[in-house]
């Protein structure tokens, strides 16, 4: 239970603390062609790193634990939120906004009830792909001491221990199924609210 807890432990907070890097950068930048190109191709650079050389790269700078499993994590959920809140935004038909413009709305309202509610699908299918990329990183996270279920797999295949080794593959698994079905869930709502 305990490395459950830990496993969970990562995968929210690295989550969490992508979204809130990504998200408002998506926002910012979607906009301007050339800041858009930057960060699309950025991102896309990151996404093409294995998550392995990922956490490896973290080591020599934060050593092992915890701090260097969330940061490894953190690089590994960025790109597909931010490529989605982009497109996402660019979605959205120019005419909704200058109709926005025109009824007088301000631009803090234009983002929270226009651009906002219209790219959300877009955007939790970003989250939806950095979720489940973030449960699997998490189980490579004990190779750097990050803990979590990763060390029953790295133990069982180690010690040739099929049910040690299930023990983590099992709920790694199950947590990326059901990551799947709720945003896939979510994703379904917005579109339809739209």
């Amino acid at each position: 239970m305990v490395a459950f807890n830990r496993h969970m432990l990562m995968c929210v907070i690295s989550l969490g603390l992508a979204a809130l890097i990504s998200i408002p950068t998506g926002f910012m930048v979607a906009r301007s062609p050339r800041a858009a190109f930057v960060s699309v191709n950025t991102a896309g650079s990151l996404r093409s790193i294995p998550s392995l050389a990922i956490l490896a790269a973290t080591m020599p700078f934060l050593g092992i634990g915890l701090l260097p499993s969330l940061v490894a994590l953190i690089v590994l959920a960025i790109p597909p939120l931010l490529l989605n809140t982009i497109l996402g935004i660019r979605e959205i038909d120019p005419a909704v906004l200058n109709a926005a413009k025109g009824m007088g709305m301000g631009r803090r309202e234009i983002l929270w009830q226009i651009e906002l509610p219209l790219a959300m699908p877009s955007i939790i299918t970003g989250v939806r792909t950095s979720a489940i990329q973030v449960i699997g990183g998490a189980a490579l996270a004990s190779f750097i001491g990050g803990g979590g279920l990763g060390d029953f797999v790295n133990a069982g295949i180690a010690l040739m221990n099929m049910p040690r080794l299930l023990v983590g593959a099992l709920p790694i698994a199950l947590l990326a199924i059901v990551a799947e079905i709720l945003f896939g869930w979510l994703e379904r709502r917005f579109t339809q609210k739209r």
